[in-house]
């Protein structure tokens, strides 16, 4: 089972489909979830996912805009699909029924 910060990773990346590379996947979860992401925990998340084949990653060409430096690109994997699709519905599941406003 995926962890909290892998699936908003894998969901960061999914919405960014052909953009999703280091920065724009930290910047995407930052604003979904309103809190900092720092790059240490990214990328050591990104190297995790892909020991587990939930993702593949490549370094882009180099850009103008980043200093010449190159990006390291995301995709994910049909497996990282499958996990982040149970996440979700585990999630759904466990949330059924149960009111999170204060009482």
């Amino acid at each position: 089972m995926l962890g909290e910060f892998e699936y908003l990773l894998l969901s960061a990346a999914e919405r960014l489909g052909e953009d999703a590379y280091g920065a724009s996947i930290r910047q995407e979860i930052e604003n979904t979830a309103g809190r900092p992401c720092s790059i240490g925990a990214l990328y050591t998340t990104l190297d995790r996912l892909e020991e587990k084949g939930l993702i593949k990653t490549w370094m882009g060409d180099p850009t103008p805009e980043r200093g010449g430096r190159a990006k390291r690109m995301v995709r994910i994997t049909a497996k990282g699909i499958r996990a982040a699709s149970n996440f979700y519905d585990v999630v759904v599941r466990a949330s059924r029924g149960v009111c999170w406003e204060p009482k």
